[in-house]
This record gives structure tokens, C-alpha cells and sequence, in this order.
């Protein structure tokens, strides 16, 4: 995981997420994800952790593709996602 979101990675092991998947999950423009089994409050998450500019909020809609929604490097490639609010209810909600 880049120095970019190592923190939030290492909070969320820390606090015993479960972790569905680490890897490379879509194509060579990734490098390594990482899904939690949790739902982000993604505006606190940002401003708790003040991220730079090229961490950005990342949400795929798409049923068949899988549902996700976290946050990307776009200098190193790597993300840490967890699932939609509407699709992770009753999840832990990470603020």
C-alpha cells in the first residue's frame, strides 16, 4: 500500500475490518487495492486524514463490475475501498 493511504489501511486492520480482497483487482492501472467490509463517511474520512489533491474519492455504481466506494492514488495506484452506503448497510461506518 502506498505511504498515501497506509495510515487509513493500517486503522482499518487495526480495528479488525474485515478484508475481502488485496490485490490487484482490475487491470495493469492498478496497483494494489484493498476491500473492507465497511462503508467510509467519505467527507470525514478527508478531512480527518487531509489528504492531498491527488487522493481522490472513488465510486463505481456498476452492479456487474462490483460495487465499491473509497478512495485512489492517482500518483501510485492503489485504493482503499469499501462498499456503497445504500449497498453496506449495517456495516461499520469508518468516519
Amino acid at each position: 500500500m502506498c505511504e498515501h493511504l497506509l495510515a487509513l489501511d493500517e486503522e482499518l486492520r487495526d480495528r479488525g475490518i474485515d478484508e475481502l480482497l488485496r490485490g490487484q483487482p482490475w487491470s495493469k492501472n492498478c496497483r494494489e487495492w484493498v476491500y473492507y467490509n465497511c462503508i467510509f463517511d467519505l467527507d470525514k474520512v478527508i478531512e480527518r486524514y487531509q489528504f492531498p489533491d491527488f487522493i481522490v474519492v472513488h465510486i463505481n455504481e456498476d452492479h456487474k463490475s462490483g460495487r465499491e466506494a473509497g478512495f485512489y492514488c492517482e500518483k501510485c495506484q492503489d485504493a482503499v475501498m469499501g462498499l456503497p452506503e445504500d449497498f453496506g448497510k449495517g456495516r461499520e461506518v469508518i468516519i
